[in-house]
């Protein structure tokens, strides 16, 4: 038979608070580790016969002289409760190694210790409870119902000083983010947070306990304050403890209030800059870090002082581990702990809430420490907060589910959720046709401005708006003065050198050199008709294609005067469509030439086609020539205007489509609509997947 443990000598039984039920509770002080243990009426009740040394004698004496039924189980569960907790005599002979193996099996790994202490770690500075005992009188005036009091009525003169000044206050803030202001922000926050360690110090000493040290911790090498108020265990009202651990942020608070006040009356200068530079970073480091309930920061401990429950995390987070699967699996187990249902749902909101927050966190903590060291390191402790904090909690719940596989499998609900997941991963993991929609625009195949080449007279009427033209047609007929005198001189002066050229001889060496320059005149004379001709083409231009005359002035008559590349009308092709719109990059995978699509027309008077991919443009679009497709004009192309032109904001790609054959389109003027592409078959999730790995690629690369 092993021999019955025996109590340190050292400890100390102090009477504890009151549970939310009202069950009395007692706090074992280990005065060689300054570490406070909170035991139950239970274990105060087998902790007083523990002198008994015999596990079924305290179980009968608690059962028959208290209303508690106790078992030797109970006990025995208690025995080892005390020697996890150090709280135990080690034997004589066994003493080092229990010891040295107790310590073994706290601290873990190798590797689990250096986790520990990279991500966090205490570094106590100073111990400062004897300055605190002898200064402790210049801090009662902070207690005073007084400065409460004054303190309110600076924060209501403050708000209503700073809503008249709300521009300055804005501008102030604006000139701030700078290089000097973050470091001036920085100076501000160090100060705040040293008084507010000090806030806690001087409040926990009033209610009689002792700080032993006051330093700088750090979680993932980010640097923080820190008091040790263990002590605080002693205090047995609850009132007095949510004074004590809301101390901080109440100073911080007092600390903005009086700096914003001060700030609103003080002349521009440093002083008044410093006065911003506290009142503003006192209430945002209050809201954002210590008020929070979800990490251990003061919220987290006012919350659990408040509702009597300490542990709180733990304890929320295993009733919501229960709810979990429950919810997934029906398995019918045992809560954790009873509650009131109010309370009950609170506590699971607030657990599920905590895991969102610290997944948000950490996950920025995890890119905050890639960012900050060089490449390799940066990607090694990014993995680690990744494992640390996220993976190995999903995984140590994963491994509770394998434990409980064989009731799992036979539930129903379980049965129903398998399905569900099997319906999920066909859904998103296997491949379904896409549809790529974007807007795009309608418009015919080739249009040709009619304008005058050179400035002319109309010799004949126009033709009407809505002429059709077959292909090579005249269109137009102008008249220009300048190039028939230029015809006609240049005739004239060519008619004169042939006649020269004919009556010259070549008897002579001078005739034969004047006939060469001549036929160099002719030359030059021939190139110079050739050329006004030409001019002169331009002056009756065709139809380069069967199209409709459009948009014709019908103000132009017979006989008027055109200047040079005035306008006369848009000739549209009449037998041919297309529709244009700009896909980005990752709809451009989707698709290729041959794939099918539709067009449906804005309006009440939609057209709706059936097209074909005719053309993909390889390279990106610089500019976006169909400004009507700009998402500032109802398109979906975003698009910044540069030097008169509309530039996108990514990396956009042209894609023409045809009708497919059959299909007879009027069309008189541009249309923009919806083009619905039928692109490749593609799982949901591969384009994340695709995203995630290049990230990955490109961040991990060296």
């Amino acid at each position: 038979m092993e021999a019955w443990p025996i109590l340190r000598e050292e400890l100390d039984l102090l009477p504890g608070p009151k549970r939310a039920d009202g069950q009395p509770t007692w706090i074992v002080h280990d005065p060689m580790r300054n570490r406070f243990v909170s035991l139950d009426w239970p274990s105060f009740e087998i902790l007083q016969r523990w002198s008994y040394a015999n596990a079924q004698m305290i179980a009968k004496s608690v059962s028959a002289e208290t209303t508690l039924a106790i078992t030797s189980e109970d006990v025995v569960e208690f025995a080892k409760f005390l020697t996890d907790n150090q709280l135990i005599e080690p034997e004589p002979i066994k003493g080092s190694k229990s010891f040295a193996d107790r310590l073994q099996k706290m601290r873990g790994s190798k590797l689990k210790w250096l986790m520990h202490n990279y991500l966090f770690i205490r570094v106590p500075l100073w111990n400062p409870d004897a300055w605190l005992e002898r200064n402790a009188k210049w801090a009662e005036a902070f207690y005073t119902h007084q400065f409460r009091i004054a303190t309110l009525i600076a924060f209501v003169v403050a708000l209503f000083q700073i809503s008249k000044q709300w521009d300055v206050f804005v501008a102030s803030f604006v000139d701030t983010l700078t290089l000097s202001g973050f470091l001036s922000y920085g100076i501000a926050l160090v100060a705040i947070k040293f008084i507010h360690e000090l806030g806690h110090a001087f409040t926990a000493k009033r209610m009689g306990c002792r700080i032993p040290a006051i330093g700088v911790a750090f979680l993932v090498m980010f640097p923080m304050a820190y008091t040790d108020t263990n002590e605080t265990w002693r205090v047995t009202s609850h009132h007095k403890r949510v004074q004590i651990v809301s101390a901080g942020i109440i100073i911080e608070l007092s600390i903005a209030v009086w700096a914003t006040i001060a700030w609103v009356f003080l002349p521009d200068g440093a002083l008044r800059s410093a006065m911003f530079f506290l009142g503003t970073t006192s209430w945002i480091a209050t809201v954002i870090i210590n008020a929070s309930p979800f990490l251990r920061f003061d919220g987290y401990f006012i919350a659990s002082d408040a509702l009597d429950m300490p542990n709180l995390h733990e304890r929320s987070f295993a009733l919501a581990r229960w709810k979990l699967r429950e919810l997934l699996f029906a398995l019918g187990e045992p809560k954790p702990e009873h509650f009131s249902i109010a309370k009950e749902r609170l506590l699971i909101l607030f657990a599920w809430l905590t895991w969102l927050y610290r997944f948000i966190v950490f996950l920025g903590i995890a890119v905050l420490v890639y960012e900050f060291f060089f490449k390799a390191l940066g990607v090694i402790l990014f993995v680690v907060e990744l494992l640390w904090f996220i993976a190995i909690p999903v995984w140590k719940e994963v491994r509770q589910w394998h434990e409980r596989w064989p009731r799992i499998k036979q539930t129903a609900r379980s049965r129903r959720l398998a399905l569900l997941m099997v319906v999920m991963v066909v859904v998103l993991f296997l491949p379904w046709p896409s549809r790529i929609h974007s807007s795009g625009v309608l418009k015919p195949a080739q249009t040709w401005e009619v304008s005058a080449a050179q400035p002319g007279i109309l010799v004949h009427q126009l033709p009407m708006d809505g002429t059709l033209f077959e292909e090579g047609a005249l269109l137009v007929t102008l008249d220009s003065p300048e190039l028939q005198a230029r015809e006609a001189g240049a005739q004239a002066r060519l008619a004169s050198l042939t006649w020269q050229s004919a009556t010259a001889g070549l008897a002579t060496a001078e005739s034969r050199a004047q006939m060469q320059s001549l036929r160099e005149q002719m030359a030059t004379l021939q190139a110079e008709l050739d050329k006004v001709h030409a001019e002169m083409a331009f002056l009756s231009p065709k139809a380069p294609f069967k199209g409709v005359l459009r948009d014709v002035d019908p103000d132009l008559g017979l006989g008027q005067w055109l200047g040079q590349r005035e306008r006369i009308g848009v000739l549209i092709q009449s037998d041919g469509v297309v529709v244009q719109t700009y896909l980005d990059e990752e709809a451009i995978k989707r698709i290729s030439v041959g794939d099918t699509a539709i067009f449906v027309a804005d309006g009440r008077d939609s057209k709706v086609l059936s097209l074909q991919v005719q053309h993909i443009d390889a390279d990106a679009s610089r500019e976006l020539p169909d400004g009507i497709l700009a998402a500032q004009n109802g398109g979906h192309i975003h698009a910044r205007p540069q030097n008169g032109k509309l530039v996108p904001e990514q990396a956009i790609y042209r894609v023409r489509l045809v009708p497919e054959q059959g299909q007879e389109v009027d069309l008189t003027r541009v249309l923009r609509g919806d083009v619905v592409i039928r692109g490749n078959w593609q799982s949901p999730v591969w384009p994340f997947v695709r995203n995630i790995a290049a990230v990955l690629v490109r961040e991990f690369s060296f």
